[in-house]
């Protein structure tokens, strides 16, 4: 049996290490005014996981980002930056970013055809 989460499941584990953290910062408190060293250093193992999940969620929406970047220019091979961007919903500094780290892993090829930096456009490394 093959279980996914849905959309509104995936946007709301966004929250989820925002809420771990301060939550293990409250418990660290109390702990500490306790002089429960127990519960302490329990809170703050909370503290690390909410944040590795919030790296985690980071390095997430950059993936999706390259991911729909990528996509976009393989249905439309030569597609200039500032069309992508829009295609896609991002700033175009993003997209340029990403199309920076999709060219240096190989995946995308600059397009050169004596345009201006402004107009540059990509497609699919084969």
């Amino acid at each position: 049996m093959e279980v996914s989460l849905s959309n509104p499941a995936i946007r709301s584990a966004r929250f989820t290490a925002p809420i771990l953290l301060v939550l293990g910062a409250m418990n660290a408190w109390a702990a500490q005014r306790a002089e429960d060293y127990g519960s302490l250093s329990t809170a703050l193992c909370l503290c690390v996981c909410a944040a590795g999940l919030f790296g985690e969620d980071l390095l997430q929406r950059g993936y999706r980002r390259d991911r729909a970047v990528l996509a976009h220019v393989a249905a439309h091979p030569g597609a200039a930056t500032r069309h992508v961007a829009r295609a896609v919903g991002m700033p175009e500094r993003v997209v340029v970013r990403n199309f920076d780290r999709l060219t240096d892993d190989g995946l995308l090829v600059l397009v050169t055809d004596g345009e201006t930096p402004a107009l540059r456009s990509y497609r699919l490394a084969c």
